[in-house]
């Protein structure tokens, strides 16, 4: 069966130097075989063929062509054939005739057997026959000419002329081919030679060294012959397991296509051979709307889908060019030789034609669309990780900006070379104590009790000052630092609620955490160990998290989130209303409070709808027995109306802003047990002076 992913059965464009290469070849060696066949002792063979012989060698030399030995993950040039072996043997003891016509029957049934294109199998007919008369004419140098009529058998004196042959062989067949893959691909022939000859060249020694051998056999029992079939079959299967190995670890095994690791590899190759002026371009494609046809038909139609998008991509590009799958429905398309933006563009724009062709799957049509961001060495980037990242971004921007196609330009890069300066900054603020955490009460709005406080991390930069945390936590999300700023936040916390609950202050800790965070498998651990360290009850600390996280597909699936589960660790849902929950995942969630955004809430007194959305969120969140938590109350009258809603607690800077750690002390100090001095608890002339 052809591989779906193969573009070499493609016919090279009439003038081209493909065309002009394949086309030459093509016709010297038919020539030659045609020169071979008047050459053929027809007496002899017909005499031969009434022998088991010949049929015993035609049979071998056929079956040894129908499947090669893959001994390098360079595929285009197709492996070594086990039939080599035999059909050398058939030069060396039949002479030249015999040898081209099994060879060329023999490659036309692989033709016909694995469907390849015609003007493939005519080339390797070719290639194949000048090999053979390249051997041939060595060995005629040395005074060796046999035919049927007069085999010839070597002896220990014939090595030299033989190895020279088998040289002459494969010198040949290596030119010939890795000429082809070379034009085929654009690739320097160098470069092509490099990555297959020396590991084709040791099958090939084995395969011709044995071939004097099988000849000798042949000349003293032609039954024991068939018994080289065991040792090449040993030969075979070593090297398609070490090759099946290497090839899984390269590429995506849904699609067959290279994989992360693979196109790292053909990056920094392409970009190493790019001459002056010359550009490399790297495309990342995501897919618009895929996850529509995942979760209405299932994950196997979308497999299927991602199979005949994989084809669509690697046919809509040039030889040479790499498509690769990075993962879900991400793929990524290397151009190791491209003009200018403009004709990157072009191909961005082919790539997005043939994905919008509608597809047809379990009787329904698909409309698929895609997202292209490209980035050019050297333009943008003089790496691999660096051309990934700016494509990403560019690919990013065709998608708020749905233009389809988006070349890196740096002014809308929000990943400035300061921000990421600020990484390295966040790094040795992690181990200078330059981070800090902050204390924001949480205040029950019906009796102005504090039920917590959510802990809020703040970075006073010694040269830019105060530092938001949006601007540094995304940052750390999307880099290693993450779990040691989790850490961090964690212990502070804890350490700081130790000092609390010990001297009475009994009030729970709230700490943010991100994805990353829940869905590894090291947090609850580390909040194990550091209760039992501080002395302190699984209750004492609640984690939030926001809604888009907890209500994703893998999240409530995740082990880590049962361990928080049966550690007793609670959980709440930040930044609800902003997501996409259901009541049926809600229900599901291991949380225990619910907060409302303060995008809601701060226009609560002035706007009917968002008053609708509150309350909504409040009675749901009350009929499932959770605790409800309004975020950004920074006026009477919206903590007036939350009340009357029926919320649970408030929090904002009506109450009090976030406070460092020891200014929060003596504020728990002085309102913990004070009862409440209005009709709904708070106190807006203390929280004002606060």
């Amino acid at each position: 069966m052809a591989d779906p992913t193969d573009t070499r059965d493609t016919g090279p464009r009439v003038g081209t130097p493909l065309w002009a290469f394949l086309a030459g070849i093509t016709v010297v060696g038919f020539t030659a075989l045609v020169v071979a066949m008047i050459r053929l002792d027809v007496a002899g063979l017909v005499q031969l063929a009434r022998g088991p012989l010949f049929w015993v060698l035609a049979v071998l030399v056929v079956l040894g062509e129908l499947r090669p030995v893959m001994v390098s993950s360079a595929t285009a040039v197709g492996g070594t054939y086990p039939s080599t072996m035999f059909t050398f043997a058939v030069l060396l003891h039949l002479g030249l005739p015999v040898a081209v016509l099994m060879q060329a029957v023999a490659v036309g049934m692989n033709g016909v057997v694995t469907r390849k294109a015609w003007h493939r199998v005519m080339f390797n007919i070719a290639q194949s026959t000048l090999a053979l008369t390249a051997a041939a004419v060595v060995l005629g140098l040395f005074g060796v000419s046999p035919s049927p009529g007069a085999p010839w058998v070597p002896s220990g004196s014939d090595i030299v002329p033989i190895g020279l042959a088998g040289v002459a062989y494969f010198a040949t067949r290596a030119a010939l081919v890795c000429g082809a893959v070379a034009l085929h691909e654009r690739r320097s022939i160098t470069r092509v030679l490099r990555a297959t000859v020396g590991p084709q060249s040791l099958v090939y020694t084995a395969l011709l060294g044995l071939a004097p051998l099988v000849v000798v056999v042949m000349d003293h029992s032609p039954g024991l012959v068939p018994l080289f079939v065991a040792p090449l079959a040993a030969v075979y299967f070593t090297a398609t397991l070490s090759m099946r190995r290497d090839h899984q670890a390269l590429h995506d095994e849904l699609t067959g296509l290279p994989n992360r690791k693979l196109l790292i590899v053909s990056t920094e190759e392409a970009l190493a051979e790019a001459r002056q002026g010359e550009r490399v371009g790297l495309f990342l494609i995501d897919l618009d709307r895929f996850k529509e046809v995942n979760d209405t038909m299932g994950h196997p139609v979308g497999d299927r889908l991602l199979q005949m998008v994989a084809h669509r991509l690697t046919h809509s590009v040039r030889p040479g060019d790499v498509v690769a799958r990075l993962g879900g429905d991400e793929f990524a398309v290397l151009l190791p030789s491209i003009r200018d933006a403009h004709a990157a563009r072009e191909v961005a724009a082919r790539l997005r034609a043939a994905l919008t062709e509608p597809v047809r799957l379990e009787g329904m049509s698909f409309d698929l669309d895609g997202s292209v961001g490209i980035a050019l060495f050297p333009d943008h980037a003089p790496d691999f990780e660096l051309l990934l990242q700016r494509a990403d971004v560019a690919m990013y921007l065709a998608k708020e900006a749905r233009t389809g196609v988006e070349l890196y330009q740096p002014d809308k890069d929000r990943n400035s070379p300061e921000r990421l300066n600020l990484l390295g900054d966040l790094r040795r603020a992690l181990d200078g104590g330059e981070l800090k955490l902050y204390y924001q009460p949480k205040v029950a709005l019906a009796t102005g009790s504090v039920h917590g406080v959510e802990a809020l991390l703040r970075w006073r930069h010694p040269v830019h000052g105060l530092i938001p945390p949006s601007e540094f936590v995304p940052l750390a999300e999307q880099s290693y630092l993450m779990r040691q700023l989790t850490a961090y936040v964690i212990d502070a916390a804890l350490e700081q609620l130790a000092r609390w609950w010990h001297t009475g202050l009994r009030v729970p800790i709230s700490v943010n955490i991100s994805a990353r965070d829940l869905l590894g498998s090291a947090l609850p651990e580390q909040l194990e160990v550091g209760l039992g360290r501080f002395g302190l009850p699984p209750a004492a600390i609640q984690l939030e998290v926001t809604e888009r996280i907890l209500t994703g597909d893998q999240a409530y699936t995740q082990e880590t989130i049962k361990a928080l589960a049966a550690l007793g660790v609670p959980l709440a849902l930040d930044d609800f209303g902003t997501g996409y929950s259901s009541l049926i995942r809600l229900q599901r969630l291991a949380v225990s409070e619910v907060k409302i955004d303060s995008s809601f809430v701060r226009r609560l007194a002035d706007s009917q709808d968002d008053d609708r959305i509150v309350r909504s969120i409040v009675d749901l969140v009350r009929s499932l027995g959770l605790r409800s938590v309004a975020e950004g109350v920074e006026s009477d009258a919206v903590a007036i109306r939350l009340a009357e809603m029926g919320c649970d607690l408030g929090q904002g800077w009506l109450f009090c802003e976030p406070m460092p750690a020891a200014e929060a002390t003596g504020w728990l100090r002085e309102r913990l047990g004070s009862g409440p001095e209005s009709e709904y608890g708070y106190r807006p002339e203390v929280s004002r002076s606060a």
